[in-house]
């Protein structure tokens, strides 16, 4: 499965060859469609995706192309899963956010408990060596942040996410267009 951040132009990066398999590098080519998904969005409403399939010239693997806004395994929008974790690092309960976001308690028990502890130091890690990459600056202006106003590991990695989306965004004013 890739996780691609512009959908909108998944078919002409196919057809040019632009998409290389994750698996040995060669080209992947329009296959077939996934199967159609029903993700959940921001307050209870849904979504219906259809995901593209493409498959590798030179392995003949298939890979299914996500778009960002979808979770792989999950039935919700990366906005619903977002919105409650930035809610537990505002120190609210997992049957307050579920009422919120219209999802059951146990659900965003589930998500919230995924990321807790050394798992909210993990993500940090992955997406520090991208933030540095587009805007090394941005580091310093996160530390002066938590030296004002002190958080958690969930926080921090929280931070750095929004600062590394922020830094991309303005380094691909076609992502804004889509949002």
């Amino acid at each position: 499965m890739i996780i691609v951040a512009a959908p909108w132009r998944v078919e002409a990066d196919l057809a040019a060859g632009q998409l290389a398999c994750p698996r040995c590098g060669g080209r992947l080519r329009a296959w077939a469609w996934a199967r159609t998904r029903r993700v959940r969005v921001l307050h209870a409403d849904t979504m219906i995706v259809r995901p593209r399939r493409a498959r590798c010239t030179a392995c003949l693997r298939t890979q299914v192309l996500l778009p960002g806004a979808c979770l792989p395994p999950r039935a919700d929008a990366t906005e619903v899963v977002g919105t409650a974790l930035l809610a537990k690092a505002s120190g609210r309960g997992h049957r307050r956010i579920a009422l919120e976001l219209g999802c059951s308690p146990s659900t965003v028990r589930r998500w919230l408990r995924a990321v807790r502890g050394p798992r909210a130091g993990r993500l940090w890690h992955l997406v520090i060596p991208l933030l540095v990459q587009l805007d090394p600056d941005a580091i310093e202006r996160l530390q002066r942040g938590w030296d004002r106003r002190p958080t958690d590991e969930l926080g921090q990695a929280l931070d750095t996410l929004g600062a590394t989306v922020h830094a991309l965004r303005d380094r691909l004013p076609d992502l804004n267009a889509a949002v």
